[in-house]
């Protein structure tokens, strides 16, 4: 299996301990798909996954690391890089889930409140720190998506570049598991003026939104963060890299191999 250097990376959130996606990031709106997230996890691994994004939801609206023990198991059981977030607010938190197996460690509300914590994380672990920007109408949102912050979007994958952070998670909050198509203007519009590698997410429908972003990978667009498109399985992951290997070649771009991806 190979890789492309533009990744569809699977999401797995976790609240109570099982398989979920909400909508538009309302905890009331929640769809279960699954009671075993290591099974979920190996699933997407077997389709041809080459990372996967893993989130634990009660952690990010309370602050605290509450699915630790369901990542850690996560971590051992795939070969495949996992990038995990969900309540990371402490430089102990971010270095205890990286210490656990985690290939890359999200903070989010953290990035607004308190950016020192992001300058200080990127110091202790270059090349392993992403700032998640979770935007409504602009904004940024924090705390599990609950709080509306009075700060822009933009500024914050600016400050996260001045910070030293190579790479941002941008995710449209009232798109996201709707299904109603990703925000490709504002996604790539966030890569051009922060200079930052990006990844999309929220509300991909179709092979379409999959490859607008793609066309734009130049602009600093890296990947695309799938999951109710993938769930509900209007989406194959596996044809997914095929079409993407396909496209990678026709563009004269390099597929690469698994082993080795951080």
């Amino acid at each position: 299996m190979t890789c492309s250097s533009f990744e569809l990376i699977p999401a797995i959130d976790l609240k109570g301990g099982r398989c979920v996606r909400l909508q538009a990031g309302d905890a009331s709106r929640l769809t279960e798909y699954g009671d075993d997230p290591v099974a979920m996890a190996l699933h997407w691994q077997g389709q041809g996954a080459c990372r996967l994004h893993l989130v634990d939801l009660d952690g990010a609206f309370s602050g605290g690391g509450v699915h630790l023990e369901i990542a850690a198991a996560v971590f051992r059981a795939v070969r495949i890089p996992v990038q995990f977030g969900g309540g990371l607010r402490t430089l102990e938190q971010v270095s205890h889930v990286l210490e656990l197996g985690a290939s890359r460690a999200i903070v989010g509300t953290a990035a607004i409140e308190q950016p020192e914590l992001v300058e200080a994380a990127v110091r202790h672990f270059p090349g392993a720190i992403i700032v998640a920007i979770d935007a409504r109408q602009g904004r940024a949102a924090v705390r599990g998506w609950v709080s509306q912050s009075p700060v822009a979007a933009i500024d914050v994958a600016k400050q996260a570049a001045r910070a030293g952070v190579e790479r941002i998670i941008y995710t449209d909050i009232a798109r996201d598991g709707l299904l109603c198509g990703v925000n490709v203007e504002a996604t790539e519009e966030t890569a051009r003026l922060s200079g930052l590698k990006v990844t999309a997410s929220g509300g991909v429908a179709g092979v379409e939104d999959i490859r607008a972003l793609w066309e734009r990978r130049h602009s600093g667009i890296e990947g695309v963060i799938l999951g109710r498109a993938l769930y509900e399985k209007k989406l194959d992951l596996a044809a997914l890299n095929r079409l993407l290997e396909g496209w990678n070649r026709n563009a004269g771009q390099e597929n690469h191999p698994v082993p080795g991806r951080p």
